[in-house]
């Protein structure tokens, strides 16, 4: 049984390693709780990463509003806090939820349109749910915000939760992708009508993809509300700093590839946050302005040399970096 398992997920040597230096890394850096929230900022847009990739990336439905999901699963753990007094600890199973119906209902209206039709429509979804979160004072507390006192001062528990949702979504498309859906997802991302002159459901298949991209994208909303203790529709439903920032993590990544977004997620808070800081304190204070004239400075690198993203052509990237050190040595 535990060989069947194994041979299931296919766990290279590789992937055990990235997970033990997951599970340690927090200690190494126990002296700095800044460096131990970057990581769990790091683990958050995994997550979120993970998710988009699955539908755009595998299934080839681009979306311009994950932001959507992200603000539903965080409302949904922190409403019921609001005018219950239920732990938001609940929101990560009903933030996931919340965002799985809400995706469904979007996917009743947005999978009729194609290319960039589809991705103007998901864009507008956000923004439209970021307007009436903000007015229905009653219900969300508007532009005021909700509030919650965090469980713990410590960042570990935090973090090892984190690691565990993001493993868990890691896994999660991993095995849909090595599933008879996971083909369906294939084909329809190559050619929609294709898949459905062979007889594939795509309507049924492009749905069970969203569920899962928007679980998983409900989910770290929820965590987000929990871990940082404020929300407001302004934060949550962002356009740039949720729905960009999730497609710019798996485009650097690699789209269409498992890792791709943990790479990419890694890359996008170094590089936010060395410029945030103006490169932690060095340069002067206008640089911190820059990060996002350097996100699209990085995407246009990758998408003119490794169009794969860093994990879709890494050996591409590997070979570049040889020859560039050869011709330093001729000369």
């Amino acid at each position: 049984m535990e060989e069947k398992k194994t041979k299931l997920l296919d766990v290279s040597k590789t992937e055990w390693i990235i997970l033990a230096s997951a599970i340690v890394m927090p200690f190494i850096f126990d002296f700095s709780p800044y460096i131990q929230g970057l990581l769990i900022f790091i683990l958050l847009w995994v997550i979120l990463g993970s998710s988009w990739n699955l539908l755009a990336g595998f299934t080839g439905q681009v979306s311009f509003g994950h932001a959507a999901f992200f603000g539903m699963g965080a409302y949904a753990a922190a409403i019921p806090m609001l005018h219950f007094k239920i732990s938001p600890w609940w929101g990560l199973l009903t933030g996931g939820l919340a965002a799985v119906i809400l995706g469904y209902l979007l996917g009743v209206l947005v999978f009729r349109l194609r290319g960039p039709y589809l991705a103007l429509g998901t864009l507008a979804s956000g923004e439209i749910l970021r307007l009436v979160f903000g007015e229905e004072e009653w219900l969300t507390n508007g532009h005021v915000g909700i509030l919650y006192m965090t469980t713990w001062v410590s960042k570990y528990p935090y973090y090892f939760i984190a690691l565990a949702l993001a493993v868990c979504a890691l896994i999660s498309v991993k095995l849909v992708m090595k599933s008879k859906a996971g083909f369906y997802f294939l084909s329809i991302r190559e050619d929609e009508d294709a898949a459905e002159a062979l007889g594939i459901d795509t309507k049924k298949y492009k749905n069970v993809s969203m569920a899962i991209s928007t679980f998983w994208a409900g989910t770290a909303g929820a965590f987000y509300m929990i871990y940082m203790g404020f929300i407001d529709p302004e934060v949550v439903f962002a356009l740039h700093n949720i729905s960009i920032i999730t497609i710019l993590v798996g485009i650097i990544g690699g789209v269409g590839t498992i890792w791709g977004p943990a790479i990419g997620a890694l890359i996008m808070v170094f590089v936010q946050e060395l410029f945030r800081s103006a490169i932690f304190g060095i340069a002067p204070q206008w640089v911190s302005g820059l990060h996002a004239l350097i996100f699209g400075v990085l995407v246009i690198i990758v998408i003119l040399y490794l169009p794969g993203g860093v994990v879709g052509d890494w050996k591409l990237l590997l070979k570049k970096l040889k020859l560039s050190k050869s011709l330093e040595v001729s000369k």
